[in-house]
């Protein structure tokens, strides 16, 4: 079971929910920046509460463009994860849009990366 995509007023975003055993897969393509990353987080703060979803993976490998506003939301995320006692993993594969800026800022060392980067 799928859930629907993003309201439209958050830009060039789709997030998808794909249920799992411990938790859930949260598959995410288009832009995160300043429009559509408090979406991005608040329904990633709002699946981080459910009891049944010990772990969130969030697949970004079908995002384009990550910007600060992005990365602040995912922080809060990572955060309000580790807060909660819950395990948020990410995905990024090979995807240049959003390794960069998680290398720059050296977050690759504070985020669970299920395919690190050269690895």
């Amino acid at each position: 079971m799928t859930a629907p995509p993003v309201d439209p007023d958050a830009g060039d975003l789709d997030i998808r929910t794909v249920p799992g055993s411990d938790g859930c897969t949260v598959v995410v393509s288009g832009e995160v920046d300043t429009r559509s990353a408090p979406v991005l987080g608040d329904r990633l703060r709002e699946l981080l509460q459910d009891p049944a979803a010990t772990t969130v993976e969030l697949d970004l490998r079908q995002v384009t463009f990550l910007d600060s506003a992005g990365l602040t939301a995912l922080v809060g995320v990572h955060r309000a994860a580790e807060a909660a006692g819950r395990v948020l993993r990410m995905r990024c594969g090979t995807t240049r849009a959003v390794l960069r800026p998680l290398q720059i800022t050296g977050l690759t060392t504070v985020f669970t990366l299920v395919d690190p980067p050269g690895g």
